[in-house]
């Protein structure tokens, strides 16, 4: 039986052009490597995921490359590019600062430095998490950084930019990476399930990069997770749902439909029903809370592309928008939110969410109530409306 080869390294990208929502920064590279306007300090910084140490070794490989592709690709058939693609390349050292954070480490490699490539342009070394070398060690390094030989460079790579001296910053050219769109992580894992002929829901996809929050070896690594647990190598927005324990939004249209016919009573049971499934009610009020800020957006076309879902989730959205009004999503989305804001110091939350539900389902006669002047406003029309 062959060995399982995981998403996230069998589609790592290996060039510039198929990396995933970084084109701000593959751009720039491709470009710096064709005019030979190459730094020779580089900081990659962003959230875990996104490509930042792929994009480094990416660029190592580009730049010793023999034979670049006219876009500024490398080839990936030249002697070096198959040294690198086969982890035998004595010119791309890695090193990870999380466990190799000490001086002596750091006096090991700028020993390294001082030898040039014996084939090759340039000697890189890629450092991973640079934030975790200790103070005496970024000391160490800072004079091989300031002045460093023609033929080396240096990639570093973090997630925590403010922990490094400002001494070391001043001397990278820094690359700022973007958490990758929800729309980009969905069309690449719609990418993967072709390749692996897998048939898979835009829901379920869409959800996956919702959960992922940017991440796209975080949403990798769920896709397998679920493809996994379908024996039937499909991926659906019920099973979605069930692996990654995730709210199922039909419970946000229907507790909303019930609040705006200010039905109580089944909106309480709704709320109890998603209790006894196990999911916090905090959950829950953070969930509705986005919900309804899709259905405020969805009211107008123009703030519609403000909304990162599949299409057919878009139509439900835009037909329930239609049924209630502007101010009532405002109110009920300033009630909840002070809701947000007292959840974890209550000492009774059920009850806390509960007693918003009563205040929102009665929120449409308070409404039509505020729409009648005071002075036509008699006993009688007050208690018609309240009893509406």
């Amino acid at each position: 039986m062959d060995n399982f080869i995981v998403s996230a390294r069998k589609y790592r990208p290996a060039t510039f052009d198929t990396v995933v929502g970084q084109e701000h920064i593959t751009t720039t590279l491709k470009n710096a490597i064709q005019n030979n306007h190459l730094a020779q300090a580089f900081l990659f910084c962003g959230p875990r995921g996104v490509g930042k140490t792929t994009c480094a070794r990416i660029l190592a490989k580009t730049i010793n490359c023999q034979d670049l592709t006219s876009e500024g690709e490398a080839c990936g058939k030249c002697e070096s590019c198959v040294a690198f693609q086969n982890n035998a390349s004595f010119n791309i050292h890695e090193l990870d600062a999380a466990s190799n954070n000490s001086v002596d480490d750091i006096r090991n490699l700028v020993e390294q430095v001082r030898y040039p490539p014996q084939n090759g342009k340039y000697k890189i070394y890629i450092i991973d998490e640079v934030h975790m070398l200790s103070n005496a060690a970024f000391n160490a390094f800072l004079k091989t950084l300031e002045e460093p030989p023609k033929y080396a460079i240096f990639i570093l790579a973090t997630t925590e930019k403010h922990k490094i001296i400002p001494t070391i910053l001043s001397r990278c050219q820094i690359f700022d990476f973007n958490r990758i769109r929800i729309q980009d992580i969905a069309g690449h894992l719609a990418g993967i399930a072709q390749k692996e002929n897998i048939k898979a829901e835009p829901q379920a996809l869409h959800l996956i990069a919702q959960k992922a929050d940017g991440g796209l070896r975080d949403a990798l690594s769920m896709f397998d997770l679920i493809v996994t647990f379908s024996s039937d190598n499909t991926i659906n927005y019920q099973k979605t749902i069930e692996n990654l324990h995730i709210l199922d939004y039909d419970y946000y249209f229907k507790i909303t439909d019930e609040l705006i016919n200010s039905n109580l009573s089944q909106s309480l049971l709704l709320f109890d029903e998603i209790l006894k499934k196990g999911f916090d009610g905090h959950l829950f009020v953070v969930g509705l809370s986005e919900h309804w800020r899709n259905l405020l957006v969805s009211k107008d076309t123009i703030t519609l592309q403000l909304l990162e879902t599949a299409d057919e989730v878009k139509r439900r959205y835009a037909e329930q928008a239609s049924k209630v009004s502007l101010s009532w999503l405002i109110s009920a989305m300033n009630s909840l939110q002070q809701v947000d804001i007292q959840y974890k110091n209550s000492k009774n939350p059920k009850l806390l969410v509960e007693i918003s539900l009563m205040k929102i389902a009665h929120l449409q006669q308070a409404i039509e109530l505020a729409k009648i002047p005071p002075q036509a406003i008699s006993e009688d029309v007050k208690k018609k409306v309240l009893s509406n």
